[in-house]
């Protein structure tokens, strides 16, 4: 009997210690003193477009325009980063929840010996 409630005991300060460490983790790469797990990386590339025939100067300087108002509205690292914060919200959400079924399953242990 004592052997089950000590195991208890150590599965219900496992689970918790899960819970605790993903809350704290979260907290600190939400406060941006930790920086997100890189799941999804953007690798530069640089791409010249070729010139068409006909092409005329303007038409180059529209494109070139085009192209920095689209990266000033949308930077490119925006798009990895935001895949990974929600990257890293569904695993603490999954953490959470096991960590919540293993001390519920510490807790089991507990009361019934």
């Amino acid at each position: 009997m004592a052997a089950k409630k000590i195991f208890g005991w150590v599965i219900l300060l496992a689970g918790l210690v899960l819970i605790f460490w993903t809350v704290f983790t979260s907290y600190t790469i939400f406060t941006a003193q930790k920086e997100v797990p890189q799941i999804f990386k953007v690798e530069e590339l640089t791409k010249t477009l070729p010139q068409e025939e006909g092409d005329t100067d303007v038409e180059s300087q529209m494109r070139e325009m085009i192209k920095e108002q689209f990266s000033e509205m949308l930077p490119s690292e925006f798009l990895p980063r935001l895949l990974n914060l929600i990257v890293w919200s569904i695993f603490a959400g999954i953490a959470i929840f096991a960590g919540s079924h293993i001390s519920s399953l510490g807790i089991k242990l507990i009361k019934n010996t």
